[in-house]
């Protein structure tokens, strides 16, 4: 398992938590993830042998935000 903190720009609010934690927590691959909003950070667990982090940065890109 790799665990991955990453800065994310765009977030406000509970629906941002959810929207971002739904589309990365459907990656197959992916154990856990965590959205701080008060920080702006993401964490996410995930298999690195099932799901690529370029492809968790692309599902957050997708909600709309940006990861600085």
């Amino acid at each position: 398992m790799e665990k991955v903190t990453l800065s994310v720009k765009g977030m406000s609010c509970g629906h941002c938590v959810k929207s971002i934690e739904g589309s990365v927590g459907e990656l197959n691959g992916v154990q856990h993830v965590e959205v701080n909003l008060n920080e702006a950070k993401v964490t996410v667990e995930f298999d690195q042998n099932k799901v690529s982090l370029e492809s968790i940065k692309e599902a957050i890109d997708d909600q709309g935000y940006e990861i600085a």
